[in-house]
């Protein structure tokens, strides 16, 4: 099949993802501890996991239609693995070639690696090299990748919320080795937990940053990150409570056909406000997607989509 001319890399804005579409999918009871945002799924389990088939099926045909390039991988589900369909936790790519594999909270979600999806990176991207801090999880050291820690890769900051899933001695590693600069802050659910991934209330663009600053415990660390938001020529657009809640703040910037685009939820642009709108269009085109089974699990939209900032070998190549 012949593909579209090569598109320059974006800093910010990936033009490739990698999804996984589940067979089995059913929110994790592992996981639901620290969680906040997972919901109990009600009714047939086949039933379920037919409805997130589905829907990350429908989500990589609007992407593909948008130009962004969808590297599918199936989970059967005989690995026991529930939250496969979120595979940006488990690994990140990055500019120069580099690679990261992260170490995993939950057992159960350890077993999402996959020999495969390396392997594709490696024959469809140009990649120097894989860093693997999985075997940090014996010692009880958590970085849940691109869930933990949210990038701002034009000024090489990584914003991250602290939780049992971003230790600090697995992060100072990873910014070390990758060259980002860790900017820490405590943010809370409304019961008062941490929360448990940064990316649930924070999503950082090319030209604007969406952010729940009400859930920040320090207002001081709160106006530091919006003004180096700012200082780094972005419109900081700040939410509310409820569309947290409503994963306002899981959304993704990526690189189209025609320019940049906005995946989130359905959920999550219904609950934005028409100035909001209006703010995140000056800069990309918001790509609203229907994940309603999907986001029992706790994620949402870009919790789905590993962006992929690795330069392509030949755009003529094979690829999932």
């Amino acid at each position: 099949m012949q593909r579209p001319p090569a598109r320059p890399l974006a800093v910010q804005a990936a033009a490739s993802v990698v999804m996984v579409r589940p067979h089995r999918f059913h929110p994790n009871p592992e996981t639901a501890a620290d969680n906040s945002f997972q919901r109990p799924a009600r009714g047939r389990a086949a039933d379920i996991a037919a409805a997130a088939y589905r829907e990350v099926s429908t989500v990589a045909e609007h992407l593909q239609a948008e130009g962004v390039r969808v590297h599918l991988f199936e989970d059967p589900g005989d690995r026991r693995t529930p939250d496969s369909v979120f595979p940006n936790n488990w690994f990140s790519t990055h500019a120069g070639g580099h690679v990261a594999l992260y170490p995993m909270y939950a057992p159960s979600r350890r077993r999402e690696r996959r020999c495969d999806v390396i392997d594709m990176l490696k024959s469809s991207y140009r990649v120097q090299a894989v860093i693997d801090y999985s075997g940090l999880e014996p010692d009880g050291r958590f970085l849940e990748g691109t869930g933990a820690m949210v990038f701002d890769h034009l000024a090489r900051v990584a914003y991250v919320a602290r939780s049992r899933r971003a230790d600090l001695v697995a992060l100072e590693r990873f910014c070390t080795h990758f060259q980002y600069e860790p900017m820490l802050f405590e943010a809370v659910d409304s019961g008062g937990c941490p929360v448990y991934h940064t990316n649930v209330l924070m999503c950082i663009a090319t030209g604007f940053a969406l952010v729940g600053f009400g859930a920040f415990v320090d207002r001081r660390r709160a106006a530091e990150v919006r003004a180096r938001l700012r200082d780094c020529g972005r419109e900081v657009i700040a939410l509310g409570a409820s569309q947290i809640d409503a994963f306002a703040g899981n959304a993704l910037e990526l690189s189209g056909r025609e320019g940049r685009v906005l995946a989130l939820s359905r959920r999550a642009f219904d609950s934005l406000e028409p100035e909001q709108r209006k703010s995140i269009e000056r800069s990309a085109r918001l790509l609203p997607l229907d994940v309603p089974t999907i986001e029992l699990a706790g994620g949402s939209v870009r919790c789905m989509l590993a962006d992929i900032h690795l330069a392509p070998r030949d755009t003529r190549s094979s690829g999932r």
